[in-house]
Formats: C-alpha cells, structure tokens, sequence
C-alpha cells in the first residue's frame, strides 16, 4: 500500500527511532500484504452497493472503506498476539514482528485497541443499528485467532468475522436488514472459509506439529473436494442473491466469470503445493472484484 511505501522509504533515510517502530507496527498489521483488505472490502461493497441500488451514500462508502482497513490490521495485530507463541515454529511466519521481537506482546495489543477504538469512531457516524451490529463485529475480530486452539472451523469463525460487515454496510445504507443482506453474509462466510482453507493447506505440516486446527487439517486428503462443495454453495448463493435482488446480465455474467476462477482454483490446489496453495487463495482477489464490477454494471445500466 501507500502508506505502507511511504513508511519504509521514511525509515530507511531516518535514524528516528519513532519512525523505525512505526514501520515495524506496518508490518505487524500487515500494510505490506493487502491481500486481506481486498478481500474483506468487496464483499462490504457488494452489500453496500445492493443496499443502494446502486452508487451507496458517499459518506458511508468513506466509512466503512476506513473501517474496514482498520479492522482487517487490527485482526491482524491480535492475530500476531494470539500467536506469539507459535509462529516461531513455522517458517513463514517464523519472522514476524513479536516472534522477532521488533513489536513486544503489549505494543500489539495497544495497536489492536486504538484501531478498533478508531474503527468504532466512524461507526458512530452511522445509524443506530449499524452501531448495535458493530459490538458483535468487534466481538468475533478478537476471537477469532483464538479459536484454531479450540475446534477445527477457525476459517468459518474468520468469515463470519468478515462477513459481518456485509450487514453492518446494508443496515448503514438502507437502515435495515433483509433477506438479501443475510443472504450476502451466507456468501461471504462461505467464501473465507474455502479461501482460508487453500490458505492454511500451505501451512498444513507445521500446523499439525504445533497442534494448531484447521479446515485444511479436518478436510485430510478431501481438501480439495470439500474446498470445491463449499464453492459450489457460494456460487449457489450468489445467483439466489441476484435472483432476490433482480439482476440483469451483467451480474450473471460476472458470477460465471468468477465460477471459472473458482475452477482454475481448484487446478491450482490439486497437488497441494503450498506455494500454489497461497496463490489460489491470492486469486480469490480477482473472484471478488468481477463480482463487484458486476454488481456496478448492473446498476449502471439500468
């Protein structure tokens, strides 16, 4: 990101010790790698364009564009807090900033609070619905990393905890909750889980000899078939959803599009080589955004 390139060229011509912690604060929250704020940001404006028929209020396409850059780096910062203990132990996540001790436990936490105090701050900009819904979105943000020590779903709690902003943006456009919003909840929780699947069948092996659960791991040698149900339920999802909101051509075609990626997906994680695991789930970026310009087209061109 921008940001992200501004700070590491600021620290790299700065013996200031404030701008060399404010680049390793970055990277705790991941501003290198904005894989994961793409890939909560398209659903949040599938919902907010829906919600709208069409271009949403400027205002609270502001907001929760910011909002969800703060909460995706705030999970990212008690995710890495959750984990301190455990990511030493495996290698691509071995040189992370608390492991190498760049950013201490503490310091992750606060990053995690004043992005989440920061997050709740625009929210109160919304509705009053939206801001009851934000408590129970900021309830699952902080569990959710704690949750791969307790039962083998960690990637259904991460996408209930990403999709939770799909109601919130419907509830802050159109101040309610329908069908449809919760329809595009259904599809987003579905899409996490197989994406972060593709993503933890990269760290399978080291993931087993910590004790550390997943769906890759409770999937075994039915990864990549159960990873294809689960698409198959979220591209079933998305033509209800066009059915429920009267889409046109636009939008079919874009879930068509987006189900051929789902297969070169499938291709992609067949021999389960964790490089082209992590680029299966890289390619779930591209599923997102046809879908997005689907929906926009639709609208347009009505």
């Amino acid at each position: 990101m921008v940001i992200f390139r501004y700070l590491r060229k600021l620290a790299n011509h700065s013996d200031n010790p404030i701008v060399q912690q404010l680049e390793n604060y970055a990277y705790l929250i991941r501003l290198d790698r904005p894989i994961g704020i793409l890939l909560l940001l398209w659903p949040t404006l599938w919902a907010l364009w829906i919600a709208a028929e069409g271009v949403p209020h400027i205002g609270v396409l502001i907001v929760f564009t910011l909002g969800v850059i703060f909460m995706r780096s705030a999970g990212c910062a008690i995710n890495d807090y959750a984990d301190r203990k455990v990511d030493g132990k495996v290698s691509r996540t071995k040189s992370r900033p608390i492991v190498s001790g760049k950013v201490t436990p503490k310091e992750a936490l606060w990053v995690f609070i004043c992005l989440t105090i920061c997050s709740f701050l625009l929210v109160l900009f919304m509705n009053k619905l939206t801001i009851y819904l934000s408590f129970a979105g900021a309830a699952l943000a902080a569990s959710y990393p704690f949750m791969k020590r307790y039962h083998f779903l960690p990637q259904v709690h991460l996408g209930a905890a990403f999709g939770w902003a799909v109601p919130m943006a419907y509830a802050a456009q159109s101040n309610e909750i329908t069908t449809i919003a919760w329809l595009l909840f259904l599809a987003t929780v579905l899409w996490a889980t197989a994406y972060d699947t593709m993503y933890g069948m990269a760290d399978r092996e080291d993931d087993i000899k910590i004790g550390v659960k997943s769906t890759a791991i409770l999937f075994g040698d039915a990864d990549w078939i159960l990873i294809g149900v689960i698409q198959l339920m979220l591209v079933l999802t998305l033509l209800l959803i066009g059915s429920r909101a009267e889409m046109g051509m636009y939008y079919y075609l874009a879930v068509f599009i987006a189900s051929l990626l789902a297969v070169y997906q499938q291709y992609l994680i067949a021999d389960r080589d964790p490089k082209m695991c992590i680029e299966a789930f890289l390619n779930n970026n591209w599923f997102g955004m046809v879908v997005f310009i689907g929906i926009v087209l639709d609208y347009a061109g009505r």
